[in-house]
């Protein structure tokens, strides 16, 4: 994977071969951060916010972007510690991974964020919940966006706060604002 914008340009994140998980493809992630370019002001005030982080990639495209205030969640400790190592090489001195379980930890959480990310596994049980979950939780700033990664099957559309959705191949991404 590689970073596909901003000062970073380029640079290669290199996932370890025993990493658990769906990686977002850099054409899907690509696609996504076109769109948000347009909807973002990519500066050092402007706080993220990416739930079930993976590899972190979101996170660090963000920072490369501009972004300095990350917040990474994912109950995987292998993921948490490599998202961590990465924020300290690419100097990331405002971002930070956590372990943590999104559904039992947002709710406790009293931030708000300009952009929440969220790419839990395709099948998790609940998944049609998250983003009431997010919205409800008071998490996002009066002019956030909350950008929810999915498979194909499934749809928000009937939810209150959903916005629009883009597609990349099998990779879906659906829009919320409060």
């Amino acid at each position: 994977m590689r970073i596909i914008a901003g000062t970073h340009k380029g640079r290669i994140i290199d996932v370890p071969r025993n990493f658990k998980g769906r990686p977002t493809t850099d054409f899907a992630r690509e696609g996504l951060f076109n769109l948000l370019n347009n909807q973002l002001n990519w500066n050092d005030e402007l706080k993220v916010l990416d739930l079930f982080a993976g590899t972190g990639a979101f996170s660090l495209e963000c920072f490369s972007r501009g972004a300095s205030q990350i917040l990474a969640v994912d109950i995987q400790p292998l993921h948490v510690k490599f998202i961590n190592e990465n924020f300290k090489k690419f100097g990331a001195e405002n971002a930070t991974a956590v372990k943590q379980d999104v559904f039992k930890w947002l709710p406790t959480l009293h931030v708000k964020f300009d952009l929440i990310f969220a790419d839990p596994p395709y099948d998790l049980p609940g998944l049609l919940k998250l983003p009431q979950l997010i919205i409800e939780s008071g998490l996002l700033e009066p002019n956030g966006i909350l950008v929810v990664e999915h498979g194909k099957r499934t749809s928000f559309s009937d939810i209150h706060c959903f916005k629009s959705e883009r597609k990349y191949s099998n990779v879906t991404f659906s829009f919320f604002a409060p």
